[in-house]
């Protein structure tokens, strides 16, 4: 077998080229990117009456004494009103003696 030729005569290895960079230890997940906050959940936005108009409130008189539990929130939620409005109907049924007073708190009463 005839000896091993090497690039324009030199010996050994031919040096590396200058188009051929030194290669870099690998970094560890590249570049980091800034973080992107979400806008947070979207609510839907509650349209409730400000006041009765006849058809809920005659559902008010029928179907609000037949609740188990009956607060100013659980009302404002099933007939769509404002929790003001209900927190006032509920005083006057009250008063009426339709519904009785369970507990009164400054910023919940508590029916039954």
């Amino acid at each position: 077998m005839p000896p091993k030729q090497t690039a324009k005569g030199g010996k050994g290895k031919a040096p590396p080229s200058k188009s051929a960079k030194p290669m870099k230890p690998k970094e560890g997940g590249g570049k980091a990117k800034k973080k992107k906050w979400s806008k947070g959940l979207v609510r839907d936005k509650l349209i409730n009456m400000v006041l009765f108009d006849q058809g809920t409130y005659d559902k008010f008189l029928k179907e609000v004494p037949q609740y188990k539990l009956i607060t100013p929130s659980v009302v404002s939620e099933r007939l769509k009103i404002r929790a003001s409005l209900a927190r006032h109907a509920l005083e006057e049924m009250h008063r009426k003696g339709s519904i009785k007073l369970v507990a009164r708190h400054n910023s919940q009463q508590i029916y039954t």
